[in-house]
């Protein structure tokens, strides 16, 4: 078997791809622990290693993050079905109290007109007697004086008609 001869021109392998030789030089390996923050051992594009100052790679955002629940949601969210729940048991007793709902404002509005029909018949009567509405006749006064002697004393009075 032939072997290959080395020139100072590299020889292309499949896909026109050069092809590195190995160095004879051998490179002192460094423990990782010996570099300093900042420094790492890096590949270079042409094979060769060696040291260099490196960023710290940014790390990208996840794309969703979960994140806890609010305790005012907690709170509502646990409210709603309570607040639902009165909102229609207060409707089922309204739909059960609307018959004597009824019945009391038929009854408080029969006491209203009682009560006016009761205060304005006393002023009807008088506009009618203060206009002669009884032929004109003059209005009576009468007076009473009513005296006593003593605590338990019996009382006496007078009348005055004019």
């Amino acid at each position: 078997m032939h072997e290959p001869t080395r020139t100072s021109t590299p020889q292309t392998a499949r896909h026109s791809d050069p092809i590195h030789y190995p160095t004879a030089v051998q490179q002192p390996m460094l423990l990782t622990a010996e570099l300093s923050p900042g420094v790492e051992i890096v590949t270079l594009p042409d094979g060769y290693r060696t040291l260099a100052y490196t960023h710290p790679a940014a790390t990208p955002a996840p794309a969703h993050t979960v994140q806890p629940i609010p305790a005012w949601a907690k709170t509502t969210a646990l409210l709603a079905p309570t607040i639902g729940g009165g909102i229609a048991a207060a409707g089922f007793g309204i739909s059960y109290a609307v018959p004597g709902l009824i019945a009391m404002t038929n009854a408080l509005w029969a006491a209203i007109t009682l009560i006016a029909a009761g205060a304005l018949t006393p002023l009807l009567l008088r506009a009618g007697r203060a206009t002669g509405g009884r032929g004109g006749a003059p209005v009576q006064h009468v007076t009473q004086n009513i005296t006593a002697s003593g605590m338990f004393g019996r009382a006496s009075g007078t009348l005055n008609n004019r």
